[in-house]
């Protein structure tokens, strides 16, 4: 075997997916609106031209000039300052819900696929439950319990969305639970807890990691969706959704309050998909394997 090839053997499995990843145009894509996006969260009130709560009635729905590029809303605030703020929001609500999902998903998901038996049946049976049921629903039913706000949202689209990260890592630990690292770590004293969550979870956790990226789309969507039925982040805190469910009854007098927040949400989630898209292929097995 050549140099070459022994070196690429040696290579971080990091290492090779950021390579790959440089290579697929549409990832790369995907990737510098992620990356913007995270740079506009963090410095969101130093980009922000004006504050993004402060009225100016003398200018309500004016139209995208050069004092405000994209316009006023109803109450004269700045849609571009009010936007940058917002996409703080979204990046803090799409991140932290996943962040739940993935870790509610993949407690229930590895338990059920370790153990079986009784124990799988009834994990599995409530996820599929929860799986049955459209994620705007439990989203609603949830909020209405628990109260509107931003911390509401993040709790709320958490629980909705972790069933389908369970399914995921339940599968990945069936098919790995009886490979001879496990029987091996097993006959030196680990216990399951060790052999679960040490050996098994790390082992499992790539198509989660693939499928989080995408849902993290999804948490927006799901964010806008409830804000612009009036139970996300509350006024004055901005809301993509939130702003263009105020908008509607200006449209035909302001259609940029709907227009601009719209697609700053569809720029956002078209990063996390190909972003995640540029991800399962590069993180196929065969498709890897057949690349070497």
């Amino acid at each position: 075997m050549s140099k070459v090839g022994t070196a690429s053997r040696h290579k971080s499995p990091w290492m090779i997916i950021v390579k790959r990843l440089s290579g697929n145009k549409m990832g790369m894509l995907g990737v510098l609106i992620i990356a913007t996006l995270i740079l506009i969260a963090i410095f969101a009130p130093l980009l922000e031209p004006y504050s993004f709560k402060a009225q100016d009635i003398g200018n309500m729905n004016q139209a995208p000039s050069g004092d405000h590029l994209l316009g006023t809303d109803e109450f004269g605030r700045d849609m571009l300052s009010r936007i940058l703020r917002g996409a703080r929001i979204s990046f803090v609500v799409g991140v932290a819900s996943v962040a739940i999902s993935v870790v509610i998903g993949c407690i229930v998901g590895a338990i059920a696929g370790y153990y079986g038996g009784v124990v799988d049946l009834v994990l599995t049976s409530i996820a599929d439950l929860t799986w049955s049921m459209p994620a705007i629903l439990v989203a609603l039913l949830l909020v209405a319990i628990i109260g509107p706000g931003l911390e509401s949202v993040v709790l709320a689209i958490g629980l909705s969305y972790w069933s389908q990260y369970a399914r995921l890592i339940r599968g990945q630990i069936l098919s790995l639970k009886g490979s001879v690292f496990v029987e091996a770590t097993r006959s030196l004293g680990a216990s399951d807890f060790v052999i679960l969550f040490k050996h098994l979870v790390p082992n499992s956790i790539s198509p989660v990691i693939v499928a989080a990226t995408i849902g993290v789309g999804n948490a927006i969507v799901l964010e806008a969706t409830l804000g612009f039925l009036g139970m996300g982040a509350q006024p004055p805190t901005p809301s993509w959704g939130a702003m263009m469910s105020s908008g509607t009854a200006y449209l035909f007098i302001s259609p940029w309050v709907i227009i601009f927040p719209g697609i700053a949400m569809m720029i956002t989630v078209l990063g996390f998909n190909l972003f995640g898209d540029a991800l399962v292929d590069i993180m196929d097995v065969k498709n890897r394997e057949s690349n070497l």
